[in-house]
């Protein structure tokens, strides 16, 4: 398309002598310009600008005249927004044109937009909430080089507002947005989730269900949940026909801190949070703690459900935390994977694993790897590796960079190499939980990563840059310089993943080996009590953490393993020499 690509972007102050000077302006200006403006579908985006921070509403229309005269005229007297825009002297609209616009485009161009819009720092409000994906429709082949070329446009407008689009990608705000454009699987499994959630409201008859969402590391459990979350609280957030789905009371909970900032900061963008309703994004231990077990929730949703606590911890005094959410919730909505539990006090017997599975009312398997952007051979060499503990010849893959490295300072150099080249994500140093840190003990220096002459800090002990405080571990441009645990990555992603190895990890007799007099994860490593027993689980506990650091990576996984015998297989997988 390129060339052939005709897209106009005009800016006006949001008043109506504006409108009325850019209608006369075009009504009898023969351009292409005028033509795509006002008679051919066009994409709007109102905002305003208030202590540095920008509120916006982004819409569609057929009649860009019309509709913002409705939102001036009659829109004004029940909407905040609108009220807004029209009073302040800020206020600007940005009308957006393309020779191939049409219902479905607008639509999807819309929503990109929103996506676009919530990730970005400096917009702290978007009004207009509603997500439009489309399907496939004629012209839809064109939705990225078309979106591409009006958010150019937008950037050299104000790039304040509008920053360059690699910038907005890295956003682990974008990563969760609720406005992603979801694949086949995802929803066909929102649609059935939504269907039977509403027929448990409707005929709610005192017992609580449990939906479960299974997959695996990546595959899209966070997307199909943040816009699950978002739908629920828009399709219900006001009067229904059905009075029983009306103003719903819906939460969202997550036991990962990193996560929970990134949900909160959403719904505060959405306004899903709000000084009225402070806690629908909350951790489980405030969510239960703060609601009895006579005041149902409507629906929680529960990202990183294999995270909650199976046995009481700090300020919460229950025993599973999954069972006393589920009994404060007429529908809980579970995301979990049994392959990223990490500690005792998170562990699931195997029975308690099949009684969870076989008494949910409704399970939902996700199948498809979103993350790794590589061909199948890859995933499964991954898959073999921590699943079967096996080492095979490293595929061969246009795609997807799979490297063993001989050295961790060379891997560390490759890596700060990948990461100033950014045009595709952030690329980050992680290692398995193998050297001492604390952050809470008194400690003069840094804890470090040290492997022979190589040494780096662990993470979250260099001070962040001003304003970047808030972001997660992999945004803030300073954790360059440290090294990542599960605890800062899980489920984030990362460009190109740099993975040591430590040496609780070893290759032994044909299989790789966990030892765990080598990890200093007390919470993977020390028993659990269970009854009368003590359980060692320490073996699979890091076997997930080498699951959780392996499926970082999306373009790209770098390797160094400590251990002898794992590094020499692994630099002979790379030679083919398996």
């Amino acid at each position: 398309m390129g060339k052939n690509n005709k897209t106009f972007v005009e800016k006006i102050p949001f008043s109506k002598e504006s409108l009325v000077q850019f209608r006369q302006n075009y009504t009898n200006d023969p351009s292409e310009k005028s033509r795509y403006l006002l008679d051919y579908p066009t994409v709007y985006i109102a905002n305003d600008k208030y202590r540095g921070k920008y509120s916006v509403y982004v819409g569609e229309t057929t009649d860009i005249y019309r509709r913002t005269i409705e939102h001036m005229e009659i829109d004004n007297a029940t909407r905040d927004e609108w009220n807004l825009f029209n009073n302040s002297d800020n206020s600007s609209l940005y009308i957006i044109g393309n020779e191939f616009f049409n219902k479905s485009l607008t639509l999807d161009i819309e929503n990109r937009l929103m996506m676009y819009l919530t990730s970005i720092d400096n917009v702290s409000t978007i009004y207009n909430r509603r997500t439009n994906e489309q399907g496939d429709y004629y012209t839809s082949e064109k939705l990225e080089t078309i979106f591409s070329s009006i958010w150019r446009k937008l950037v050299n407008d104000n790039a304040e507002l509008f920053p360059i689009e690699r910038h907005i990608k890295d956003k682990a705000l974008f990563k969760a947005s609720p406005f992603h454009k979801l694949t086949n699987e995802q929803k066909r499994a929102k649609e059935l989730i939504k269907e039977y959630v509403i027929d448990c409201l409707i005929s709610y008859d005192g017992k609580n269900k449990l939906i479960l969402v299974d997959g695996e590391a990546g595959s899209g459990k966070t997307v199909l949940l943040s816009s699950l979350f978002y739908d629920l609280f828009q399709n219900f957030s006001s009067q229904n026909t059905i009075s029983k789905l009306s103003h719903l009371d819906n939460y969202l909970l997550v036991n990962h801190d990193e996560q929970f900032h990134i949900y909160l900061e959403i719904a505060k963008k959405l306004g899903i949070v709000t000084k009225r309703h402070p806690k629908r994004v909350s951790k489980p231990t405030t969510f239960i703690n703060n609601r009895s077990t006579s005041e149902l929730a409507d629906i929680t949703l529960i990202d990183e459900g294999h995270l909650l606590w199976t046995q009481g911890k700090q300020s919460y005094r229950g025993q599973n935390q999954l069972f006393d959410i589920i009994k404060r919730s007429k529908v809980t909505i579970l995301v979990f994977d049994k392959n990223q539990i990490l500690q005792g006090n998170q562990y699931w017997s195997n029975e308690q694993l099949a009684n969870l599975y076989s008494n949910a009312d409704r399970t939902i398997n996700l199948t498809n790897q979103m993350r790794i952007n590589s061909n199948k051979k890859t995933v499964e060499w991954i898959r073999n590796l921590v699943d079967y503990r096996s080492i095979s010849n490293i595929p061969k893959d246009d795609i997807f960079e799979l490297k063993i490295f001989d050295s961790p300072n060379t891997l560390k150099k490759a890596i700060f190499e990948k990461n100033k080249h950014q045009e595709n994500g952030i690329s980050r140093m992680i290692a398995t939980y193998d050297w001492e840190f604390s952050s809470k003990s008194s400690h003069e220096d840094l804890w470090l990563v040290k492997e022979k002459d190589f040494s780096m800090p662990w993470n979250n002990q260099l001070k962040a840059k001003k304003g970047e405080s808030k972001l997660s571990w992999p945004e803030r441009s300073n954790t360059i310089y440290e090294v990542g645990s599960t605890y800062t990555v899980q489920g984030l992603d990362l460009n190109y993943a740099g993975l040591i190895i430590g040496p609780s990890v070893k290759y032994r007799n044909g299989k790789i080996q966990f030892d765990k007099t080598k990890s200093k994860n007390k919470n993977a490593t020390n028993k659990r009590q269970l009854g009368d027993k003590k359980i060692d689980n320490s073996a699979n506990f890091l076997k997930n953490e080498l699951n959780v650091l392996l499926t970082r990576g999306v373009n790209g996984l770098y390797i160094y393993a400590v251990d002898n015998e794992l590094q020499n297989m692994l630099l002979k997988a790379q030679k083919g020499e398996l």
